[in-house]
């Protein structure tokens, strides 16, 4: 996710205009269409759509975190780790500036977390933030690091990474899939004006390709670094331009065979999702009139949501991928946005018009708050932020409520006293870490 609320300079976010040869608007939430053929070497993501989460908390979640997910139906969440405290410079990596082996006690608390969440019967996708060359801006000062898009020399470091993650984690029944770098930016700063233009960007495309900035190409070499010690593990690919669903245009075909699942993000429209919107004396507010990037007006609502997640079905209709290998696999906007019930329903009854799988943002978030649904429109107390501040826990309250109601009414939970629901054993794990501040 892009968290501008954390960095100095405002990522660029595209025109926000409508690309040509969008597709009409979905007029109503449908029942999924079919997934079409399996993964068949993960049945997980086979025969329905799958709901999930994002979690990319400060801290390892403990056992209670995927207990509660189970408990209200989330079934997988998409794991970060990149703000958990390493024992180097960057967590697992050791040094995204040169990468030089998996840093074991780092890895020890990767596989004891992956231990909870398969005990509690929810299973993991792992989505880095940061790989070598590419230090997530968050733990670099806020600045943008590109280097692998440069450089092709940082390609072959981010290989070894995930060959030796692979082999660390093979046949972890946890894992149901690698999603090979959270939000990748190749276009940025590379003289792409307009990504949501398919035109434009296939023309940049074609300059590029080849090159450092080639994201299909990095993501087939990766990828056989993956399969070359574990070729059954379904891999996930983000679009480029942050995850953005209208740059799968420029790609020429589908990447790294047929067990693969293609991930978008949807955020937009980025100014009035994000928590700068709050920030002014009259936020925007949703379905309505929001300035783009460049001070054009444009009309938000349902039918523009589903038009804009539209493109990435098109392109995958187009090269032959069926729907159940699509991944909405972040979506959201700040819990206190004017409208957020309805964009979620929104952008909610689109997904299931696409029969993608989907993993809303976020779920417990901490210390931050301001994506836990659960919360409600109200904002924290100012005894919760004081509380972190010194690294005390603050009791919050989660309920049932209008702004989660979109999420909630998707999701699948347990029956009661389901057998075999979770696993009748846990692994042996260390202890769980502490639970973070936010968590009841």
């Amino acid at each position: 996710m892009r968290v501008l609320w954390l960095l100095a300079p405002a990522l660029a976010l595209g025109s926000g205009s409508a690309p040509p040869g969008w597709a009409a608007a979905v007029p109503a939430e449908a029942g999924p269409p079919l997934p079409g053929p399996e993964l068949a070497a993960q049945p997980f993501w086979s025969g329905r759509p799958r709901q999930g989460a994002n979690c990319m908390n400060a801290t390892p979640p403990p056992a209670a975190y995927f207990r509660a997910a189970h408990e209200l139906g989330i079934e997988w969440i998409r794991l970060a780790y990149d703000k958990w405290k390493p024992a180097g410079r960057d967590f697992l990596l050791g040094n995204v500036d040169r990468y030089q082996g998996l840093v074991p006690a780092d890895l020890a608390i990767l596989k004891a977390t992956l231990d909870r969440a398969q005990a509690e019967g929810v299973k993991v996708v792992l989505a880095p933030l940061s790989l070598p060359g590419m230090r997530w801006s968050q733990n670099n000062g806020g600045r943008f690091d590109g280097r692998i898009w440069r450089d092709r020399g940082y390609w072959e470091q981010a290989a070894g990474f995930w060959r030796d993650l692979a082999l660390a984690l093979k046949d972890h029944p946890a894992v149901v899939a690698y999603n090979l770098v959270n939000e990748p930016a190749p276009e940025r700063d590379a003289g792409l004006g307009d990504v949501d233009d398919p035109v434009q960007a296939r023309a940049w495309y074609a300059k590029v390709r080849g090159s450092a900035r080639d994201l299909p190409a990095f993501y087939e070499l990766v990828a056989g670094a993956i399969r070359a010690v574990e070729p059954r593990i379904p891999i996930m690919v983000d679009a480029g331009s942050y995850g953005r669903p209208t740059a799968f245009a420029y790609w020429p075909g589908p990447v790294a065979g047929d067990q693969t699942l293609y991930a978008f993000h949807m955020y937009e429209p980025y100014r009035w999702s994000s928590p700068e919107n709050l920030q002014r004396s009259r936020p925007f507010g949703y379905p309505g009139s929001i300035p783009t990037a460049d001070g054009r007006q444009q009309t938000w609502g349902r039918a523009e949501v589903a038009r804009f997640m539209q493109t990435a079905s098109d392109w995958a209709k187009a090269q032959g991928i069926p729907p159940g290998r699509l991944v909405v696999a972040e979506f959201g906007c700040h819990r206190r946005a004017p409208g957020a019930a309805a964009y979620l329903e929104d952008v909610l009854a689109a997904v299931a018009a696409q029969g993608s799988h989907w993993a809303f943002y976020a779920f417990r978030e901490q210390p931050y708050d301001g994506y836990d649904y659960e919360l409600g429109r109200e904002p924290l107390p100012a005894a919760y932020w004081q509380a972190e501040q010194r690294g005390q826990s603050y009791p919050v309250q989660r309920a049932a409520n209008p702004i989660f109601a979109p999420i909630q009414s998707r999701l699948r939970p347990p029956a009661p006293g389901c057998a075999g629901c979770r696993p009748a054993t846990s692994p042996a794990a260390p202890a769980a870490a502490p639970a973070p501040a936010a968590q009841p």
